[in-house]
């Protein structure tokens, strides 16, 4: 477990140091997934290495999601009076996401069965 650990904040450090000394636009631990995703499929990172980490770090997702509870009681008054953007914006994301969604896996299905 201790070696995916490592293998995952490495990543994260490594997408970290690129963001900031590159001035990527690119959020760090979103360029350090990415290149852990190369490396899973190009087999320099096996997957078995990461499994345990993984596991354990999603038995506590839910612990990840209490600084965004706790934004959200912060900025009460802020979410109260914007209230309509942010419900337009989240309806028309959760279609948007749906509609894109369901696109994929049709094409996906019908690439799988040969008929385009």
């Amino acid at each position: 477990m201790l070696q995916g650990l490592v293998l995952l904040l490495s990543f994260q450090f490594i997408g970290e140091f690129i963001s900031g000394a590159l001035d990527v636009p690119i959020p760090g631990n979103v360029l350090g997934m990415g290149l852990m995703l190369l490396a899973l499929l190009s087999g320099v990172v096996k997957e078995e290495w990461l499994r345990e980490a993984a596991e354990l770090l999603l038995s506590y997702m839910a612990l990840f999601f209490v600084p965004a509870g706790v934004g959200v009681m912060l900025y009460f008054d802020l979410i109260a009076q914007e209230w309509l953007p942010i419900v337009v914006g989240t309806v028309f994301s959760t279609f948007a996401v749906m509609a894109v969604t369901g696109w994929v896996e049709s094409w996906l299905d019908r690439s799988e069965t040969g008929h385009d």
